[in-house]
């Protein structure tokens, strides 16, 4: 029961940490959509992950794969697809900002979007639309 509470617990904090990210008046706020694909593609590549272990929690190499080697491949999978299933969702491009961070969701799940997120907070210049201040020549006085 107590490991039951435990779990609970480590998932409301998790979740709590997945919020939309926003650099102020300029930044385009994130489509919500983004989160659901990013917890069904993850969803999926978590039942993939079952599926090649045998449908238990404790794997057992029962295909020929490997736990690491169906962790990567599950990984791989979800980096691959979830961009996919996003710009069909949205119906639009996706940004450079919400395709890292759907990729990083994949790596490492709900923290890797929001270390993605922060990033790109930290960096605004790493995003291809950012235009940096332009500066106001002064003319020199003689």
């Amino acid at each position: 029961m107590i490991k039951k509470v435990a779990v609970f617990a480590a998932v409301v904090a998790v979740t709590g940490l997945c919020q939309p990210a926003s650099a102020g008046e300029t930044q385009m706020n994130p489509d919500p959509r983004l989160d659901a694909v990013s917890i069904g593609v993850g969803a999926a590549s978590a039942v993939g992950y079952l599926a090649l272990g045998g449908w238990s929690l404790k794997y057992h190499n029962v295909n020929g794969v490997t736990a690491a080697g169906a962790w990567a491949f599950t990984t791989i999978g979800c980096a691959a697809v979830a961009p996919m299933v996003a710009t069909l969702v949205v119906d639009r491009p996706l940004t450079m900002r919400e395709g890292d961070s759907l990729i990083a969701s994949c790596v490492i799940p709900f923290i890797g979007g929001w270390l993605v997120d922060q990033a790109f907070d930290a960096h605004p210049e790493w995003d291809p639309s950012y235009k940096p201040p332009r500066r106001i020549r002064h003319a020199r006085r003689r």
